[in-house]
């Protein structure tokens, strides 16, 4: 059986894809993330602190503006909360260095949330990057 602080790191966990990145609640980043957060995302070097953690949001969110997270599973033990997330998005924007496509992608995501004393310390956030590159129209398949 689930704790209650296994609960409440799923709670504070989800709140990042549901409530910051869908909704635009930019305004959480300083009530969920730990100051000394570290944010692991694969397009760059890690972010480290809320307001670098917030500028690579707010930057992902330009590139995508119609951009939603839709979490499927979330598990957890100890400190650590290991999300299933589905990805959508249009390439509007600038996205690292590649002008906007118009195309649309939907991929799975991997994030894992480590909290300590109730606030997000560190997150891995590990999406299908490959077929959301092929799916924006900016890499071919290797296979057909």
């Amino acid at each position: 059986m689930a704790t209650e602080t296994t609960e409440e790191n799923k709670r504070l966990a989800r709140r990042v894809p549901e409530e910051i990145a869908t909704e635009r609640n930019f305004d959480l980043v300083e009530e969920v993330y730990a100051e000394d957060c570290v944010e692991h995302a694969p397009f760059g070097e890690p972010a480290t602190g809320r307001e670098a953690t917030e500028e690579q949001l707010r930057s992902f969110i330009g590139a995508f503006p119609d951009f939603e997270a839709t979490v499927e599973d979330a598990v957890a033990e100890g400190d650590t909360v290991a999300m299933r997330v589905t990805l959508r998005g249009t390439h509007e924007g600038e996205f690292m260095g590649i002008e906007p496509t118009g195309n649309s992608f939907e991929v799975q995501n991997a994030v894992f949330t480590r909290v300590e004393d109730g606030k997000i310390a560190e997150r891995w956030v590990m999406p299908d990057t490959l077929g959301m590159f092929r799916q924006l129209g900016v890499v071919e398949s290797p296979v057909n």
